[in-house]
């Protein structure tokens, strides 16, 4: 069973992304595997809230201009 788990900040995608990054991503892994490996195949996306992660010794919090905008 293929599985992939991706982490990105907390409001960083909308659901629509969220789902687009799982088929887009289960369709990969089908090339790879075959067309059997479809209903075996998890894709996991957590969010790490604000704070939650650092890089380079810093703290990271998502700046707003890089949050999601949820259709209207």
């Amino acid at each position: 069973m293929p599985f992939v788990n991706i982490k990105t900040p907390e409001g960083a995608l909308t659901r629509a992304q969220k789902e687009e990054i799982v088929h887009r991503t289960t369709d990969l892994l089908v090339g790879y595997f075959s067309e059997a490996a479809r209903p075996h195949t998890m894709v996991l996306i957590e969010e790490v809230k604000d704070g939650g992660y650092g890089r380079a010794d810093e703290i990271y919090v998502i700046p707003d201009a890089y949050r999601a905008r949820e259709a209207e």
